[in-house]
């Protein structure tokens, strides 16, 4: 894995500008917007997954390639996320219910109100890690084989990250980087969200890439 790698390939296209520019763009198309940016970013985990050195970063001669394989990856990833909705949705529904009652019912609801949040805030940041561990490995199954349903091979995926545990823990730490990046452009307003996150997506694309080779190395040869 070379962390510094997943940041710097992106400026030696000498094309990067324009590419990114085009994915800011797009990001402001509701809906499909971020589905088709997923898309084009999991366009360089292929690549990388296919050996291929150079020229990882996609234009966009090929949106509908782009959109196709965003929404693949973005079912498998709200699949995924369902659990965290639930716990959410739940913690959420008892205060409201809550406000029809009074006296030692309120009260009695509030207090496991509050046990139910506090139980779930662990779960949630658990399940959080899980996620972070499982999602790219399904992200790069997908970008592969072009399936949805690679995305829950969850045996692969399973031995992908017990082969190379190492390895997703970086794309974790590689995640919260580019989360921050993506912050900086906070600085420049709208825009420059736009423009930093779509640039962290194509980084995080590089760490899928990288992970995923990195794993499957390290797996033992049928």
């Amino acid at each position: 894995m070379d962390f510094a790698r997943a940041f710097s390939y992106i400026f030696e296209d000498q094309d990067w500008l324009k590419k990114v520019g085009i994915a800011a763009l797009v990001f402001l198309i509701p809906v499909l917007g971020p589905i088709t940016v997923l898309g084009w970013s999991l366009t360089v985990t292929k690549r990388l997954i296919d050996g291929q050195t150079t020229d990882l970063l996609p234009g966009w001669d090929n949106f509908s390639d782009h959109m196709t394989l965003g929404f693949k990856a973005f079912v498998v990833g709200f699949a995924y996320s369902l659990p965290v909705t639930v716990m959410s949705s739940c913690t959420n529904i008892l205060p409201i219910l809550a406000e029809n009652m009074s006296g030692d019912t309120y009260e009695t609801v509030m207090m496991i109100t509050g046990v139910v949040s506090i139980c779930f805030s662990c779960l949630m940041i658990i399940y959080s890690i899980f996620l972070g561990l499982v999602t790219p490995v399904a992200y790069a199954k997908v970008a592969v084989t072009g399936e949805i349903g690679a995305g829950f091979r969850f045996g692969e995926i399973f031995g992908m990250i017990k082969a190379a545990p190492g390895a997703y823990v970086l794309v974790l730490v590689g995640s919260i980087a580019a989360g921050f990046l993506a912050s900086l452009g906070l600085i420049a307003c709208v825009i420059g969200v736009i423009f930093t996150s779509a640039l962290a997506t194509a980084i995080m694309a590089h760490f899928y890439g990288q992970a995923y080779n990195t794993a499957k190395a390290a797996q033992p040869a049928l």
